[in-house]
């Protein structure tokens, strides 16, 4: 995870720290960077992925987001998503409902202002193997349907599979994280899905770089598309056995 960020997004960062002391002044607690700009996919997403930001603060009311609203447009220009704005506690009580893209933010980010807020905080086992356990067989009916809904055709295939990539990285993500492994980049990622789970590592990498793909050949989807079914449904198998 890099300790720093490119000089085009620390130049943004120092914009929206700026703007958020003035609108939250001295109840602004902490800003991070989270998201694929600070994972080790960093170079690959920079070019079309905008930074994540989390916002905590001691006090939040509707004031603060009608301030916040009037710097939008400008923090959109500079490549920034909107920010993620909570209460200081509301992230370590929402732990439970949001394990995967919570533990995500605790494992992948560097801290923009004040102390790390996250300290010992530790996403609960059980939580985050349910969260898997969903994730995984949504996935699987996901890819089920769609190829009835194309009939089979290697053009919409296609689509199917880059459409589908980003949520692929996010339940291999959850489930490293499960398993207590801080991976982020497609390789590390293929790598520990192999190892894990049993599933070919080439797979999983094939699908994973159909994420910045500007475009994915009906023959190659055709190929795919088989491989790529057959490695989510072992993917459920696996989070099934979990529980046992």
């Amino acid at each position: 995870m890099p300790t720093t960020l490119p000089r085009d997004l620390a130049t943004a960062c120092e914009r929206l720290l700026d703007d958020l002391r003035a609108v939250f002044r001295g109840r602004l607690q902490a800003v991070v960077a989270y998201g694929p700009r600070v994972q080790a996919d960093a170079e690959r997403a920079s070019a079309r992925v905008p930074l994540n930001t989390l916002v905590l603060v001691d006090t939040l009311g509707l004031p603060d987001f009608e301030s916040m609203a009037t710097r939008a447009e400008v923090w959109h220009r500079a490549g920034l998503a909107m920010p993620l704005v909570l209460g200081r506690d509301e992230f370590a009580r929402s732990l439970d409902a949001f394990p995967v893209e919570f533990g995500n933010i605790i494992a992948h980010h560097v801290v923009l202002a004040g102390e790390d807020p996250f300290g010992d905080l530790v996403v609960g086992a059980s939580d985050l193997r349910r969260t898997c356990e969903t994730m995984a067989k949504s996935h699987l009916i996901h890819l089920r349907e769609a190829y009835l809904e194309t009939r089979g055709r290697p053009g919409e295939l296609a689509v199917v599979i880059r459409d589908s990539a980003a949520p692929f990285a996010a339940l291999l993500g959850a489930l490293a994280l499960l398993a207590g492994e801080h991976v982020g980049g497609p390789t590390q990622l293929a790598a520990l899905a192999e190892r894990m789970v049993g599933v070919p590592a080439t797979t999983v990498r094939r699908v994973l770089d159909a994420i910045y793909a500007q475009e994915l050949s009906n023959d190659e989807a055709r190929r795919l598309y088989p491989d790529y079914l057959a490695t989510v449904e072992r993917l459920v198998t696996y989070v099934d056995q979990l529980d046992r």
